[in-house]
């Protein structure tokens, strides 16, 4: 029984590092095929579709996510005192961890699951074969324009995520828990960076390379059928979640030291 557990933990140790190098293949080849000059038409529809749709969905959890943080901190720091400093604390979680971390798994399970459903489509009905018979690179036309549209619009996600998560906040603090207007918005003027800001969206810049390249592998590595599709979409997901949080980590380290 412990020989098989150790064959078990062998065999997904491997499976791991196979994904992993074939992820960083993936990445290289990206990487080359960017030299070049992409179709602008392709990043510009995939804007679109994955920023500017996902506005509503991003908008509403962070209007509802500011508000419940700031009932819950709200009349612990009146019972302190520290009123004056809760439209501070509010934008600066927004900024530095609250909006990208929540954009980009609003996104993973949005875009990334929408990016991994439709490659993986056409990969189980053979249109990326018939791309490559009509010598059209499918790293290019596929993987580019969304690496580009999901690293470019997270970001502006995550703008318009601090400001409705502040104005929720905002909302809250002066309607349910009797702070004065003006203290909140010179608590935000008194502790907040532009820092604070700043790297939140380096932060999102990197969700959404983890979210491109994700979704596009899982797609491009699509097993036969409509059952390999939706585990695809699924593994996708989770996946990118993962590592949205692992990188969160390490990048709350370099950038706020």
């Amino acid at each position: 029984m412990f020989i098989t557990l150790l064959e078990r933990i062998g065999r997904q140790a491997i499976e791991i590092l196979e994904h992993t190098g074939r992820v960083v293949l993936l990445v290289g080849q990206t990487l080359a095929s960017m030299r070049r000059s992409p179709n602008l038409r392709q990043v510009l529809r995939q804007m679109a579709h994955l920023g500017v749709d996902s506005l509503p969905i991003v908008a509403l959890t962070m209007l509802f996510t500011g508000m419940v943080m700031t009932v819950q901190i709200a009349h612990e720091f009146i019972k302190y005192g520290a009123q004056s400093s809760v439209g501070g604390v509010v934008a600066i979680a927004m900024g530095r961890e609250l909006s990208p971390v929540l954009t980009g798994v609003v996104a993973a399970g949005r875009v990334g699951a929408a990016i991994t459903a439709e490659i993986g489509s056409m990969k189980v009905t053979e249109q990326i074969d018939a791309l490559r018979v009509m010598a059209t690179n499918p790293v290019a036309y596929l993987i580019v324009p969304r690496l580009i549209a999901c690293v470019l619009m997270l970001p502006v996600l995550v703008i318009f995520a601090d400001m409705i998560g502040t104005v929720g906040g905002y909302l809250v603090a002066t309607l349910y828990a009797g702070i004065n207007s003006f203290t909140f918005l010179h608590s935000i003027k008194v502790f907040a960076a532009v820092n604070d800001v700043t790297g939140g969206l380096v932060k999102s810049m990197f969700f959404g390379a983890i979210i491109a390249i994700i979704g596009c592998y899982k797609g491009l590595t699509t097993a036969e059928g409509a059952e390999g599709v939706g585990k695809a979409t699924t593994g996708s997901v989770v996946a990118s979640m993962i590592l949205i949080f692992i990188s969160n980590y390490f990048l709350s380290l370099i950038l706020y030291r």
